[in-house]
């Protein structure tokens, strides 16, 4: 009932109709698979081809065991109340120290893994896990719940606007964890255990790793999913966005603006309703009618064009009647493929609109080969994916059909696919510089140059606050480059005095995010439709005062660029994200594992946003093994201290480690 594979590397476990396999999957990582009858290996996923690595297995009677580096695999058949189950756990080679193990659900039945049969090999698939005492959990992609630790909680696997499931996590006991499956589920996180729920599906599918510390971990994580390109020098520079410029002289004048008052501006964004029809992928001839001269009037000032485009196809657009004849759409198992409604140009209401099936390569080469005609010809070199989850209304993912399979089983797995359109299609044109920012993502988004934002969040300081915590999981879960709307998304007066506070504290830690962007529907705000532009949102809209902040803050972007690139490096080659939680690089100090209001960008710089209105100091927690040296006013503190640090308005702590010397001040 227990073998080991022909090469000696791997275990396959049978009992009854379930077959077991487990085998090594990269250094120090292990991949399990459990299925009814077999192993399938046409069931989407994350995991890139393993590695080679110096593993080995064994197996006698009703025991067995894989050894891949530091990480033990050891597998048991124990008899229960009603028959034989495999058991499994996860130890430290060198020491035996349990780091994860199996979980039955009940002493009868069922154990620690459920398959609920539905229809046609597919069923209701659950993995449960052992809860420990004291055990912190970090990663999952990002969410609005505000939390950094999110043991305790029950999240969704799914994609929304806003809420995106990126299934890693990593663990306090020195493990890194991925549910191996884009299909709809929930993750519950329980002080009695932890259970893994797939909706719908066909196997089991998760992947383990140990390391020496969280940077080890995220570097295996990386391996095994996909290392993000290396960012494109221009990208990490100020990039300016609001609701929506309506024409091409309004969004030039703008750019010329900045250049006229000597402020960095690297990136500019022509949004949605920039084109004819939804799934056009083309500008509007009567708005942008020199789309190329644009490209070239912002180019030689220094700026580059980013152009939203939307997955959704209207019907009204030139391309439904063939996409929707070619297969090519999202389908639905009943009804009409239509997912959400659309208020399209030339049309007075709202419409139902479609999606192009990313996760099929001959749709992928066909949105290509549309938005290369009309977009990247012209010279658009940057790429927003908007609304990507994809953003169906109402939300019924199960009801929709995908070339990978059936939407409950794959639906998460969509914003990595369209990614991938924009990946493939870039560099098929021999180009290496792939940036996209996208509204969502699942596991491996970062191998296509997948930038995520935080989506539509609200403008208060309570968003804020989450963003700080939301930022550090997504960076945990493998996504390197990350930003927010800055001000908030939802709202915000540019006239309000404590809507200008709120965001100058937003740009003074938006300058430390892995991109920096600043972008908004604000007030006054028009009803939804091809006509809205919604109120101004340019650095200057904000009042003197506020002005003169912002733009100190993009001026020390500008001088912590050259740092930024190497930290991008870094992410680029080791998996390490530049903006991190404490504990990632002090993972030894207790304290640093319950510091979530504050983080590491790159090794040297320790950030400490301010997320309340009217402070003017905040307590900052320096971690033990570094000493800290205060950017701005140069006073040293010894690792392991809280200090009171000063928080004016125009600037926000910041701490220097070991003496290193970086630009803040000007």
């Amino acid at each position: 009932m227990i073998a080991t594979t022909e090469d000696g590397r791997s275990l396959e476990v049978s009992v009854r109709h379930e077959v077991l396999r487990i085998e090594p999957w990269g250094e120090g990582s292990l991949r399990v698979r459990a299925g009814r009858h077999r192993i399938l290996d046409d069931v989407p996923g994350a995991l890139l081809p393993a590695k080679p690595s110096a593993a080995s297995a064994e197996a006698s009677g009703r025991s067995g065991r894989v050894v891949n580096g530091g990480l033990t695999a050891i597998v048991e058949i124990a008899d229960t109340d009603t028959g034989i189950d495999a058991q499994l756990r996860f130890v430290r080679t060198d020491t035996g120290e349990e780091l994860l193990s199996e979980q039955r659900a009940h002493f009868w039945w069922p154990g620690a893994r459920l398959f609920m049969p539905s229809r046609n090999g597919y069923g209701r698939l659950e993995q449960r896990f052992s809860a420990y005492d004291g055990e912190r959990l970090y990663g999952l992609g990002q969410h609005t719940h505000g939390r950094l630790d999110q043991k305790g909680l029950v999240l969704d696997l799914v994609q929304r606007n806003a809420e995106v499931s990126v299934p890693f996590l990593l663990s306090s006991r020195g493990y890194g964890f991925l549910w191996n499956s884009p299909a709809v589920g929930r993750v519950e996180l329980a002080e009695n255990g932890t259970r893994w729920v797939a909706d719908d599906a066909r196997q089991l599918d998760y992947w383990i790793t140990t390391g020496d510390g969280p940077r080890q971990i995220l570097g295996h994580y990386a391996d095994a999913t996909g290392h993000a390109p290396m960012l494109p020098e221009w990208a990490a520079g100020f990039w300016q966005s609001k609701l929506r410029y309506r024409t091409q002289e309004e969004l030039l004048a703008v750019a010329r603006e900045y250049h006229e008052r000597g402020l960095p501006l690297s990136v500019i964004v022509a949004d949605f309703f920039h084109w004819t029809h939804l799934g056009d992928w083309k500008f509007d001839p009567a708005e942008w009618p020199d789309p190329a001269g644009l490209v070239r009037s912002l180019s030689e000032l220094g700026v580059k064009l980013m152009v939203s485009v939307w997955p959704s196809v209207s019907p009204l657009s030139e391309n439904y009647r063939e996409l929707h004849e070619q297969g090519l759409l999202v389908a639905a198992e009943s009804g009409v493929p239509a997912h959400a409604p659309w208020k399209d140009k030339g049309f007075g209401v709202e419409m139902p609109v479609a999606f192009y099936d990313a996760t099929n390569p001959e749709a992928r080469r066909f949105v290509w080969n549309k938005v290369k005609e009309n977009y990247y010809d012209l010279g658009v070199r940057a790429w927003w994916l908007d609304g990507d989850e994809p953003e169906i209304q109402p939300g019924h993912p199960h009801n929709l059909g995908f070339h990978a399979g059936p939407g409950a089983e794959v639906f998460n797995l969509y914003p990595q696919a369209n990614a991938q359109t924009f990946h493939d299609g870039i560099r098929a044109e021999g180009d290496d510089e792939v940036v996209l920012l996208s509204r969502s993502a699942w596991a491996g988004s970062q191998r296509f140059g997948a930038a995520l934002w935080s989506g539509d969040v609200g403008a208060t300081w309570e968003s804020l606050r989450a963003q700080v915590r939301a930022g550090l999981n997504v960076a945990l879960a493998g996504i390197p480059w990350w930003t927010t709307d800055i001000g908030g998304f939802h709202g915000g007066d540019p006239a309000s005095p404590g809507y200008r506070e709120l965001m100058v504290r937003w740009f003074s830690y938006g300058v430390f995010c892995p991109l920096f962007r600043l972008h908004g529907f604000r007030d006054p705000r028009p009803a939804f439709g091809p006509e809205m532009t919604g109120g101004p949102n340019e650095v200057w809209s904000f009042g003197a005062p506020a002005y003169e902040a912002i733009t100190a803050s993009l001026r020390l972007r500008e001088r912590l660029r050259p740092y930024l690139m190497e930290q991008m490096r870094v992410a680029h080659e080791q998996g390490i994200p530049p903006m991190r939680p404490v504990f990632v690089d002090f993972p030894a100090d207790a304290a640093a594992w319950d510091v979530d209001d504050q983080f590491l960008l790159g090794p040297d710089l320790l950030v400490a946003p301010v997320l309340e209105p009217g402070v003017t100091a905040r307590r900052v927690y320096l971690p033990a093994g570094a000493s800290w040296t205060d950017a701005v006013t140069g006073t040293r503190h010894e690792g392991g201290t809280r200090v009171e640090a000063p928080a004016p308005a125009e600037r926000i702590p910041v701490f220097l480690r070991d003496g290193v010397e970086l630009p803040i001040r000007d």
